[in-house]
């Protein structure tokens, strides 16, 4: 089963997503894709690490997501990705996107294992200023419908209200 849980910045959708993971397992596993690039960010994920029960093993990935989904794969009862659009970002700065979107999309198609993704739907907006913004933009919208193909049930969340968008959990 997949699910990907979207929204916007403090909508809900990570407490969502965290609590449908700690439903199927205790002790799941999060790859957390935030990168501590300033200070304001630095202190978002320490308080983060504090905040997260003991049980979640967490492994701290902020690009090459595809190989830390493999390999945690095998040995997680649940994984839940938080998030990809902090992903997108990293990648984008790094100029790897494309190749690491790739693979990204070829692993989560090829494992069993439950997985629950984060993302942030960013396209309710004014088309932004800027190459890079509109690139990111674009890419997240892209990205999000891709992998919104590949999952059991999609759910977009506002104010901390889930809206099912697709369910065809088995």
């Amino acid at each position: 089963m997949k699910q990907l849980f979207l929204g916007g910045a403090r909508s809900g959708k990570s407490r969502m997503a965290e609590q449908a993971a700690s439903a199927i397992a205790p002790d799941y596993t999060l790859i957390a894709t935030g990168w501590a690039g300033d200070e304001e960010m630095h202190a978002r994920i320490n308080h983060h690490r504090k905040s997260r029960p003991a049980s979640v093993i967490t492994l701290e990935e902020p690009i090459h997501l595809a190989d830390a989904l493999q390999k945690t794969a095998s040995s997680a009862p649940v994984i839940l990705i938080d998030c990809l659009t902090l992903w997108l970002s990293n990648c984008l700065h790094e100029s790897m996107w494309r190749a690491e979107r790739v693979r990204f999309l070829e692993v989560l198609n090829s494992i069993s294992t439950p997985v629950i993704i984060v993302s942030n739907e960013v396209g309710s907006g004014i088309v932004p200023y800027g190459e890079l913004t509109r690139q990111f933009a674009d890419e997240a919208g892209w990205l999000n419908q891709e992998v919104a193909k590949h999952c059991d049930t999609v759910t977009l969340v506002v104010a901390g209200l889930p809206l099912a968008l697709k369910n065809e959990a088995k």
